[in-house]
């Protein structure tokens, strides 16, 4: 067995950044932006009035000063004259500042009576003016590689940038095995089980970014694995669920070893998810996650999407970790490093008392993973304990 730092080494050596494209806009969120984008244009593009008011000579914003209102300034509507000594332009918020204009009084600080303005209580000098540039200048950039958020796309938008380059889409072949399976609607015998590990697998991706298929179920034959592995053909990454174990009927091993899969690891000093195996398929990196639908989950989380996020561009790294509190004790560590399901709440963790790999109602009620090393001495109430959070709907902090 190998640790999982090990693991995930090994891991980050059989992928690579895919090949980019580029997309629209409207299309580009939740893409990670491959190149760097320039702004094409200032913003704001010109010296803008921030609230609605009158545009003046600074010289002329003073106690009791009088003035004639020559014109108006409105967002999409800039006024086209110069202003002089004397004079003002009603303006609006988002309007070009008129030329020779350096000052905007609000309308709250004057008085009028038809085209004539008293100032009755002065700013200071260039209030109320947004500089062109304030935001951005063109030529700033957003530096790549970069998971594009809603902000993200809102900038790109007023840089002027209706294109964007990004990573393709990793494309990732799932393969459940076992004669056990039968999918979701069907009418399992006795002795049958649903195939829930790769609905939840294929949310994960596709919540990561990825297009994963799903392909019909191996059975536990060799026949049929190596059908799946001829069917997988053209993917990305090939993920094989269950039948890596030692068992007679776990058969996925040698079945790609006889597709040609060269072996990178197998087995993993983890708790759960020791049965784990990688390995490349000619140019297509494999990875083999348990059968227990905890286990396979969890290896998602901690193996399976930080590989994605290489293949889109990201660094590689492990799942983010961060430090919360323990709101009761916590027993000494067994011998594999194990991540145990937790609800993480307000900077402090419940560990569950109940840690079988085979209750995905405890997985779906969790939100994050506790983090203990292996052999770890016990640890009481109040002590600090890495955490990796899940993707998971579930209430966070």
């Amino acid at each position: 067995m190998i640790s999982v730092n090990d693991a995930l080494s090994a891991l980050f050596e059989l992928v690579a950044p895919l090949s980019t494209e580029e997309v629209p806009l409207r299309e580009a969120a939740g893409r990670i932006l491959a190149r760097d984008v320039a702004a094409r244009r200032d913003q704001p593009p010109f010296d803008a009035s921030s609230m609605d008011g009158y545009a003046l000579r600074a010289a002329d914003a003073v106690l009791g000063a009088e003035l004639t209102v020559i014109g108006e300034a409105a967002a999409g509507g800039a006024f086209c004259g110069t202003v002089a000594p004397g004079e003002a332009v009603r303006i609006f918020t988002g309007a070009p500042l008129p030329a020779g204009a350096d000052h905007i009084e609000i309308q709250e600080n004057v008085t009028r009576a038809g085209d004539r303005i008293t100032v009755t209580a002065p700013e200071p000098i260039g209030a109320n003016i947004r500089p062109r540039g304030k935001d951005f200048a063109v030529g700033e950039t957003i530096a790549a590689p970069r998971a594009l958020s809603a902000a993200d796309v809102a900038l790109l938008a007023a840089m002027n940038a209706p294109l964007v380059n990004v990573t393709r889409r990793p494309q990732i072949a799932l393969i459940s095995t076992g004669d056990e399976l039968v999918m979701p609607g069907e009418a399992p015998r006795d002795d049958q089980i649903i195939a829930s590990n790769a609905l939840g697998l294929d949310a994960l991706l596709r919540q990561a970014g990825a297009l994963p298929r799903m392909l019909p179920i191996a059975r536990d034959t060799t026949d049929s694995l190596a059908s799946a592995f001829r069917f997988a053909r053209g993917a990305d990454l090939i993920v094989t669920i269950g039948g890596a174990s030692v068992g007679e009927h776990d058969l996925v091993r040698d079945a790609a070893g006889a597709a040609g899969m060269e072996q990178s690891f197998y087995k993993v000093a983890m708790r759960p998810g020791k049965p784990l195996m990688a390995g490349r398929l000619g140019t297509t990196p494999v990875i083999g996650l348990p059968g227990i639908p905890v286990s396979a989950l969890v290896c998602g989380q901690i193996f399976l999407l930080p590989m994605v996020r290489v293949m889109q561009g990201l660094p590689a790294a492990p799942a983010p970790r961060q430090t919360a509190i323990l709101t009761h004790d916590l027993p000494t560590g067994g011998p594999r490093e194990h991540y145990a399901r937790g609800k993480l709440q307000g900077g402090k963790i419940t560990v569950f008392d109940r840690q079988d790999s085979s209750l995905l109602r405890l997985m779906a009620e969790a939100n994050a993973l506790a983090v203990i090393p292996p052999h770890a001495p016990a640890r009481a109430a109040g002590s600090a304990v890495d955490v990796v959070r899940l993707d998971t709907n579930s209430e966070h902090p």
